[in-house]
């Protein structure tokens, strides 16, 4: 038990260790709604692109040139920002050079700036993927040329890798003519082997920054390459990496406007194994938990010149730590304002899971960057032989700072580069890369909660208002193919909407906004999707305007709609919003939207009746009024509320009056719905009239005729009844010379009778029958049966019953020879072995003997209507 109580009881410890605010909030806010709901259907100005492959997860926006680059399985796209799926679709074979593309709808040739759509075929070649699943790989997944690397490497090329049947390969595309060159370079030390591994890499200044799993058996590493100083982490005497998996990395300036000649750093955020917490043993710590960890190398670092040679010297690591560190998997980072060192920070997307399975949610955290840099100079970790663990780190640091990166204060002392570092500085590094305290998050706590999501990417901008201050807009992507478009605000995130962007459930793999376009482009397995930043004109009144709180969206008093705010418009205060609130600015505005038309209903009393009102936001609360002073709560007077409307159960003449539903919502109120409901009294059905004879309206001759009609009935009925009196007497004078009705030779050995009769007949027992087995009525007691002859064996026996199965409301499932009676009379069919009836033929006795026997019998639910 204690075993079992002591991960929950640590995650406490350091949760209570860590400064600031409490971790943990209420389960209640585990569960954040966003405010609107829009589904496939309902989407609109969407654009898709999808090309003959897959996996389309790697993107690359170029603004300058409306541009958007797409790796994919196999291929690459070259597609028109302002509409992807616009443009000429021409492939541009590699080792083909093309420079001028023919447009396909005005036939005009012209160059790749005028957003012509281009494709490269880059896939493995059958010997390759044929070597790759020799090897063990999936052949329907992993053994393709997977584009994981796409950036910009200078003015006239792309850089792009591919794993390409696990043997990855790169290539210096052109960017003009987009196309792949001759030769191709070596791709092992810059991209992964698996298309599975998590990957980040960046171009800066023509020098390569990868981190994953390079080779097929190799441990994660941080490298640089296409670099003068090609460097990577250390792996001896102990791993600065452990079982990683990298999620994301970026570049911040921190040499722009750096008072003391600070240099640029590159951060990685990546999950591994905690060996921090647990001893660096191979059978603990593969199973141990994962951490999240945030990491950062300076870009002028050149490595040691004895010790740590071609590895990094600045090489520093922390722990990153969201809402309980535990159960928390990082899963995608995004970064903003990298470009002002003082303005940026990064938002980060955790799972949450618990041991038990009882618990998976979704977290946002956010982190600035100026709390990571406190981190990085605050003490460090080593590792304790003694105890086989880590421990904080109590001893002398050297100087200069080992893991700093070369300012201008160390120039002064003669440390020009990284390679005049002493040696007791890189001994240190290298024995110390861990810091002794976790990042947390700003404000102590996550901005976000939600539960049963998991996130997979995020991505974000900040958004100047009307009013002046800038929010951060993020967007969300899910695993099943939905987008979540959040604030953040002051009091935490808001959801302004979720939007259903694929109608196939599939994770978003990839996320990228364009400012300049006002668009987001949604990466998955199946293409590509293009939206809109914002859908103001979904909002149709004042009130819905400001309650969506979108920093695009403001409500426009003049033109009479909420619009995008644009930086070109003359009066940046004129439109209405409300951010922080989101309740005020429309009181003095009569924008309010039209009211909804007086619907009336006419009921009978006794009946029920529902007034459907639709909630369009799904944090609006609905509020219904009798005569607009009464409010009508659930279950009150047969008044049930629920979310499509009011249902009125044994409708009363007190139940009449005009109703009318409203949204009420962060403290407003607005009309969505109004019924005028009148009770009529329900009258009883008149009495059955006796029909007027059709004669006392008839001339004299007419009713002569019906006289003589009705006297030839009567006497054809007489003539019948006295021939079927006839028939009966000559049944009666040949009993005992022919008793049944037989096909052949009656009473074959074997033979067996096959028993018709109606459901509601009577056949008198066995006990009333004579030595023959005939009743009173002649015909095998009122029954007929069809005895099989000489032409055929006897059919083998029924198969057992199958074994007993309950029906899901508990009864034993009926016999499937039994249909449901709709008002007509069924036929009852029964067997007997012997030729005689098996016992009482009346249907409740029949149907009691036949539950009794066979009450375990499978019901069928598709019956064959042509049996009887």
């Amino acid at each position: 038990m204690w075993g079992r109580l002591w991960p929950l009881f640590l995650s406490f410890l350091t949760a209570t260790a860590v400064p600031g605010p409490s971790l943990r909030r209420p389960s209640r806010e585990l569960d954040a709604t966003p405010r609107m709901t829009i589904p496939y259907e309902e989407l609109s100005r969407t654009r898709h692109f999808k090309g003959q492959a897959q996996n389309y997860s790697t993107l690359l926006l170029e603004e300058s040139s409306a541009r958007l680059l797409v790796g994919a399985r196999g291929a690459l796209f070259s597609l028109n920002a302002r509409d992807i799926g616009d443009g000429a679709h021409k492939e541009s074979c590699h080792l083909v050079p093309q420079t001028m593309v023919k447009d396909k709808g005005t036939g005009v040739s012209t160059s790749a700036h005028s957003f012509p759509r281009l494709q490269i075929r880059w896939e493995a070649s059958p010997e390759m993927q044929s070597k790759c699943h020799q090897k063990g790989k999936n052949n329907q997944t992993e053994c393709f040329n997977h584009v994981r690397f796409l950036q910009r490497l200078n003015t006239t090329h792309f850089y792009a890798c591919g794993t390409h049947a696990f043997q990855p390969l790169c290539a210096a595309i052109d960017a003009e003519a987009f196309t792949l060159p001759t030769s191709f370079e070596e791709g092992k030390e810059k991209c992964p082997y698996d298309p599975a591994r998590g990957f980040t890499g960046l171009v800066i200044d023509g020098g390569l920054y990868t981190a994953t799993r390079y080779e097929f058996r190799s441990i994660p590493d941080i490298r640089r390459s296409r670099h003068p100083h090609a460097l990577r982490t250390e792996e001896a005497p102990m791993h600065w990496l452990n079982d990683a998996e990298f999620v994301f990395s970026v570049l911040v300036r921190e040499s722009e406007a750096s008072a003391v000649g600070d240099d640029d750093k590159v951060y990685y955020f990546f999950t591994e194994r905690a060996t921090d917490e647990v001893p660096n043993s191979f059978a603990q710590s593969r199973n141990s938990h994962r951490v999240a960890r945030v990491a950062r190398v300076c870009k002028g670092d050149l490595g040691g010149k004895k010790i740590l040679q071609k590895k990094w010297t600045s090489f520093l690591k922390a722990r990153l730590i969201c809402h309980i560190p535990q159960y928390e998997m990082l899963r995608a980072v995004c970064s903003l304002d990298a470009d002002a060192s003082a303005r940026t920070h990064f938002y980060a997307a955790f799972t949450l899971t618990t041991q038990w399975k009882t618990l998976e949610a979704s977290a946002i955290c956010r982190y600035d960057l100026a709390e990571v840099q406190a981190v990085f100079a605050g003490p460090y970790m080593e590792y304790q032989d003694g105890a086989r663990r880590w421990g904080r780190y109590e001893g002398g640091v050297p100087e200069p700072r080992p893991g700093s990166c070369i300012t201008d204060s160390l120039r002064t002392r003669g440390y020009n580069s990284s390679q005049d570092l002493p040696s007791l500085v890189l001994d240190f590094v290298k024995l110390h890369p861990l810091m002794a305290r976790p990042v947390v998050p700003t404000r102590g706590r996550p901005l976000l909660l939600k539960r049963n999501v998991r996130y997979t990417h995020l991505t974000g901008t900040p958004v100047t208002t009307p009013a002046g201050p800038t929010y951060d807009l993020l967007f969300l992507g899910t695993v099943d193919g939905w987008i979540h478009k959040a604030v953040v605000l002051g009091s935490g995130m808001h959801i302004i909407e979720e939007t259903q962007v694929f109608e196939e459930p599939q994770s978003v793999e990839n996320l990228v906004i364009s400012p300049m376009q006002h668009s987001l482009y949604v990466g998955a397995p199946s293409g590509v999707i293009q939206l809109p930043l914002s859908s103001c004109p979904r909002y149709r009144s004042c009130y819905d305007c400001i309650l969506a709180r979108d920093p695009y969206c403001g409500w426009d008093p003049s033109t009479h709609a909420c619009t995008v705010f644009s930086r070109s418009q003359g009066s940046r205060t004129a439109l209405i919003q409300d951010m922080e609130r989101g309740n005020r600015g429309c009181e003095g505005n009569r924008d309010t939207g039209p009211p909804p038309p007086l619907k009336t209903r006419s009921v009978l009393r006794g009946d029920d009746v529902l007034l459907p009102c639709d909630q369009p936001s799904n944090l609006a609360r609905a509020l219904w009024l009798l005569n607009g002073s009464m409010g009508l709560s659930d279950g009150q007077h047969g008044y049930r509320v629920g979310v499509d409307g009011l249902l009125v159960t044994d409708i009363q003449p007190e139940h009449s009056g005009n109703y009318g539903c409203y949204a009420e919502e962060n403290g407003l109120r607005t009309l969505l719905a109004s019924y005028s409901l009148t009770v009529r009294p329900a009258t009883p059905a008149p009495a059955p009239q006796a029909p007027a004879m059709p004669g006392a309206q008839l001339a004299p001759d007419v009713r002569l005729l019906y006289v003589l009609a009705i006297a030839a009935l009567g006497g054809l009925c007489l003539i019948l009844a006295s021939s079927l009196l006839y028939v009966a007497c000559l049944q009666g004078g040949r009993r005992g010379r022919r008793r049944k009705y037989s096909l052949g030779r009656a009473g074959r050995a074997g033979g067996s009778a096959v028993q018709l009769q109606t459901v509601s007949g009577q056949c008198p027992g066995e006990e009333d029958e004579g030595d023959d087995g005939e009743g009173p009525g002649g015909l095998e007691g009122g029954c007929l049966q069809i005895i099989p002859g000489e032409g055929a064996p006897a059919p083998p026996p029924p198969p057992p019953p199958p074994p007993p199965a309950e029906l899901t409301n508990g009864l034993v499932a009926l016999p499937s020879r039994l249909r449901r009676m709709n008002g007509n009379s069924y036929v009852l069919l029964r067997q007997s072995n012997n030729g005689v009836p098996a016992g009482p033929c009346s249907f409740a006795e029949e149907l009691s003997r036949i539950l009794e026997k066979r009450k375990h019998t499978q019901l069928v639910e598709h019956l064959d209507e042509s049996s009887v």
